[in-house]
């Protein structure tokens, strides 16, 4: 069975890129092993405290190591990804045997599908962005993608309502990216 591994860019509890990521959890149900990675604990990316790497570093490296997709859930924030998720994947782009840079990462090749629900750009800036970075770091970026202008009325509401369109292209993305 194929190991999914969500990572949700907002923070926040009832964030809107939560909901979507249980929509697709829900859509891919058991065809599949779903999993969140937890990066609260994350320190900033600081060569002083890279070798050894932090234990949560190490974590989360064979947490990403052992997935065999990754399925991104970002807000956009000021027409990019918020910092905590650039600092996660300067983290990942790091080489697995410190100062080696010929050896692979561990994000090094992984399939990285993006989605992202926010603003009346439905994430366009954030995930190509994203985008932008998680190719230079040679993960294998598919290009289907996923926006959701979130509904005016939904901010007041923080409840995120999606059409049967919007369903539909969860599930093919969904499709993508366990298959």
């Amino acid at each position: 069975m194929k190991k999914i591994l969500f990572i949700i860019g907002s923070l926040r509890a009832k964030s809107f890129n939560r909901q979507l990521a249980n929509e697709a959890m829900k859509i891919i149900g058991d065809r599949a092993e779903v999993s969140e990675l937890n990066f609260n604990d994350l320190p900033r990316l600081n060569q002083d405290i890279e070798n050894p790497e932090p234990m949560v570093v190490a974590r989360i490296r064979k947490t990403v190591s052992e997935a065999d997709a990754i399925w991104i859930f970002t807000p956009e924030y000021n027409l990019s990804y918020p910092g905590h998720l650039k600092n996660l994947f300067d983290w990942l782009s790091r080489p697995v045997i410190p100062m080696d840079y010929g050896t692979p990462t561990c994000i090094n090749g992984k399939r990285v599908a993006i989605s992202g629900a926010g603003g009346k750009d439905a994430t366009a800036s954030s995930r190509a962005k994203l985008t932008e970075l998680l190719t230079f770091i040679k993960a294998e970026v598919l290009p289907e993608q996923i926006g959701i202008a979130v509904p005016t009325e939904a901010w007041g509401t923080d409840v995120l309502v999606l059409t049967d369109e919007q369903k539909a292209e969860l599930k093919a993305l969904a499709e993508k990216i366990i298959n």
